[in-house]
């Protein structure tokens, strides 16, 4: 298989399921799909559960099959801190995991974490630190959504991410030491977080089967910080970037996964809700997809 370059929703400024009140500032399902294909990617996740059709799984599948695109995977998320929250995953990966089977070439489910800020406004919702006794109440239901994920035949994936409480590398250490679950690597949000994502990447490559690719431009974040924007303002002011616009030297990435013989799939996810023009994702998608290969992708 080597390395496949696919793409996700959120590059198109998927944030939402269709039945959000966001979900008007997003492009339909469709058009994401249509031009997936035209930027030159091979796959695609499904985005927010609910955002693609879901009701009948032969209907995604036969849109993904009349554009050539292959399904890799899928997201959930929630608060591992919070029963009722799990619960609803648990019940989400059920379902998720029955759409999912249509589809040969899908195996991921990739777990996210919640924020502990607000993603509109920046504000305090959670507590930054977990105590001990928060932490392997955390641990331990993330696991248990990975644990789902594998009775369904998937593999569950820890998602760190950014303002969550699985940000820094010692978190991300922390995470990997105390659960069995493997990562879904997202290299802009580790340089987001304060990391270097070539060098952890070629420390933890046996944990690592799924990647995804964003970059993040750390003049933004510099402003982000002195101003203290939300990340959503964040991402307005383009804090992460087509690939190969950031920090992150693609071509040396591509090297270290090639050393660490990575046999799988890269998906470019570049944050961009709301997008100011639905014209916008696809030219961010094909210079996106042309910069990766000249890096090698």
């Amino acid at each position: 298989m080597a390395i496949k370059v696919g793409i996700a929703p959120d590059s198109w400024g998927v944030w939402f399921p269709a039945n959000d009140p966001n979900s008007e500032k997003q492009p339909p399902w469709w058009r994401c799909l249509d031009e997936m294909k035209v930027a030159g990617y091979e796959g695609c996740e499904i985005g927010p559960w609910g955002y693609m059709p879901n009701n009948d799984p032969q209907v995604l599948k036969n849109a993904m099959d009349a554009r050539g695109l292959a399904l890799v995977g899928a997201t959930e998320g929630g608060n591992f801190l919070d029963e009722a929250s799990v619960q609803q995953m648990l019940l989400d990966i059920d379902d998720i995991s029955r759409l999912l089977k249509v589809f040969p070439s899908a195996k991921y489910i990739v777990l996210l974490p919640p924020m502990y800020t607000n993603l509109a406004t920046g504000v305090l919702e959670m507590k930054p630190e977990l105590t001990d006794a928060e932490w392997t109440t955390y641990c331990a239901n993330v696991q248990r959504c990975a644990d789902r994920c594998a009775q369904n035949g998937f593999t569950g994936l820890f998602h760190p991410h950014v303002d969550s409480h699985v940000q820094t590398e010692a978190q991300i250490e922390r995470f990997l030491n105390d659960t069995t679950v493997d990562l879904c690597f997202d290299t802009g949000h580790h340089v987001y977080g304060g990391g270097e994502p070539i060098g952890f990447y070629r420390k933890w490559a046996s944990r690592i089967p799924y990647i995804h690719i964003k970059d993040c431009d750390l003049a933004v974040k510099a402003k982000m910080d002195e101003n203290k924007w939300s990340f959503a303002r964040a991402v307005t002011e383009d804090i992460m970037v087509e690939p190969g616009k950031g920090s992150i030297d693609f071509t040396a990435f591509r090297m270290a996964l090639e050393e660490k013989g990575y046999n799988g799939w890269c998906v470019v996810e570049q944050d961009l809700f709301p997008v100011k023009s639905f014209d916008i994702p696809l030219q961010k998608a094909r210079a996106g997809r042309e910069n990766l290969r000249k890096a090698g992708f």
